[in-house]
């Protein structure tokens, strides 16, 4: 089956990589779409083109199943995307703020780009999920993903580094943190060498186990 995805640049290679563990016979497209990043500083209106037209894209590809392979896209537009194509499954990815929240950990720290952190879909799944006694902080990060998508993997990392030192100079160490944008599973070692007790959470494996049942799903239907 075909599946397809987007991102705004590298960071849905992490949600991929966990895709094709479960699925490795299928067939993957995938649209990094560097050149609007970071799609958090997008008004709605233009985040709205931009999705649609990395869709069409990958429905040109044949994609029956689409996964929006970013926090910020998912969070604002996924409901759009799945009027606007009926006919097309799409899978959404979204702050792992249900996983984190479903022990005892008791200080969380969320970390995404503004527009997802703004979002109401975040809103809900704290409402949805925080419990009695967890304190939660959600922590915009303006800057990071770019910064990310210019310099992992080059010679400059250490402006990586400084990004982050600049974010998270006010925070005290949490029990966990939600890395809420798709990006920043890049940089695992980066945020550890900050707080190296702090357990690392996102949703990579979620959305894998979520576009298996769904290849399983539409593979029984065209059997039929």
């Amino acid at each position: 089956m075909k599946i397809g995805a987007f991102d705004s640049g590298i960071g849905g290679t992490t949600i991929m990589n966990e895709v094709k563990k479960l699925l490795p016979d299928e067939e993957y497209y995938y649209i990094a779409d560097s050149k609007n990043c970071p799609y958090g500083n997008k008004s709605d209106d233009e985040l709205k083109i931009i999705v649609t037209k990395n869709v069409e894209e990958l429905r040109k590809w044949g994609a029956k199943i689409i996964i929006i392979a970013c926090n910020t896209a998912t969070t604002r537009c996924i409901n759009f995307l799945r009027q606007t194509y009926p006919n097309i499954k799409f899978i959404g990815t979204e702050p792992a703020i249900k996983l984190a929240t479903s022990t005892d950990t008791k200080t969380i720290l969320v970390m995404a780009t503004p527009g997802t952190i703004a979002s109401e879909r975040t809103k809900s799944l704290l409402k949805e999920n925080q419990k009695p006694g967890q304190n939660i902080t959600l922590l915009p990060c303006p800057g990071l993903a770019d910064t990310i998508e210019k310099y992992l993997n080059t010679n400059d990392e250490q402006k990586i580094d400084d990004k982050l030192n600049e974010l998270l100079a006010n925070q005290a160490a949490p029990d966990a943190i939600v890395l809420g944008c798709t990006h920043y599973s890049l940089i695992k070692d980066h945020i550890k060498s900050i707080f190296p007790n702090s357990k690392l959470i996102d949703g990579n494996l979620g959305v894998a186990r979520e576009v298996k049942k769904a290849v399983s799903n539409l593979s029984s239907l065209y059997q039929k």
